[in-house]
């Protein structure tokens, strides 16, 4: 629909990596298996961490928190990567792209909070461990995660609802998702506005809890050092080991993608990254959380031996 040069998409052509069509298929494969990977992982410690009353503490209450933004994040984008890397109309219609861009960017900033938090958990749990079955109880846990979940949602929906507002004067986005940052490139002119609130939020969502994390593990450090015995250091070590390297994978992402200079790198570079923050992190996530934990790796036994396939395995 025209009108004094403004056009009202109806639907957006997604470019992906179309350019490259000879790694389409290797692509297929990689996002599928990574996909079904991490619906795997997560959808695991999830329900272990249910199960088992071993896991009720804080911690695996945020880490389940985690794992079903982990879900949410890859299954808003990654699908539709799928169906447009075989199809030759690769579309997306403009409610499906607002909704993938809303989706992204609230899973992404919730996460972000969410880390953040977990972070001032494993301050507490080392540093103040006689006060904190008081200072982090259940109903402190709950609260905490749904200030997450609400400061992640409503800033994803204000960058949302700016960000489709602005005139767009192109339908192709050189990206294989509705991702903010490349279809504000097909915009007509600049907006202040919308340049104001993607710094504000993204300073918010970024540097500042990665400056929290920071502080805590700071004071984390200097009490583990503190620590007389080596077991103790070892234990004290391996519970914020797997946080501070999904901190490090996370950030590490985020901020290559939108605390970085337009003309640093390509939109091909771009996209490379994107994806591997979509669908790489994730899929990490629980093997980081479950690898060098005993209470996991015990629990998941645990559950596993429930299913008959696995006990009758374990009974040969």
């Amino acid at each position: 629909m025209q009108g004094e040069n403004l056009t009202v998409w109806s639907f957006f052509f997604l470019e992906g990596f179309s350019r490259y069509p000879t790694l389409e298929i290797a692509l297929f494969v990689f996002s599928l298996v990574m996909f079904l990977i991490t619906l795997l992982g997560n959808s695991t410690l999830i329900l272990i961490t249910i199960l088992d009353a071993r896991l009720q503490s804080p911690m695996y209450l945020f880490l389940g928190n985690l794992s079903f933004m982990d879900i949410c994040y890859t299954s808003a984008s990654i699908p539709t990567l799928l169906v447009n890397v075989l199809s030759s109309q690769k579309t997306i219609m403009f409610s499906g792209c607002a909704v993938q861009m809303y989706l992204s960017l609230a899973m992404g900033s919730t996460e972000c909070v969410l880390l953040a938090v977990m972070a001032y958990d494993r301050y507490l749990a080392i540093c103040n461990p006689l006060r904190y079955p008081i200072l982090m109880n259940r109903q402190v846990c709950v609260q905490m995660a749904a200030a997450s979940w609400v400061t992640g949602c409503l800033t994803a929906l204000l960058e949302t609802s700016f960000a489709l507002r602005v005139p767009l004067c192109g339908n192709l986005i050189d990206h294989f998702t509705c991702e903010i940052l490349a279809v504000l490139k097909l915009a007509c002119a600049e907006s202040l506005l919308v340049d104001m609130v993607m710094l504000v939020v993204s300073v918010l969502l970024l540097p500042i809890p990665m400056l929290l994390i920071c502080i805590s593990y700071v004071f984390i450090l200097s009490t583990i050092l503190r620590i007389s015995s080596a077991e103790g250091r070892s234990k004290a070590f391996s519970t914020c080991g797997a946080h501070l390297t999904v901190v490090i994978l996370y950030y590490g992402a985020a901020l290559s993608m939108y605390l970085k200079p337009s003309s640093s790198s390509s939109q091909e570079v771009d996209k490379v990254i994107s994806l591997l923050y979509g669908v790489l992190t994730p899929m990490l996530n629980p093997i980081i959380y479950s690898l060098r934990n005993k209470e996991v790796k015990a629990a998941m036994r645990k559950v596993l031996g429930q299913i008959p396939l696995f006990r009758t395995h374990e009974s040969l």
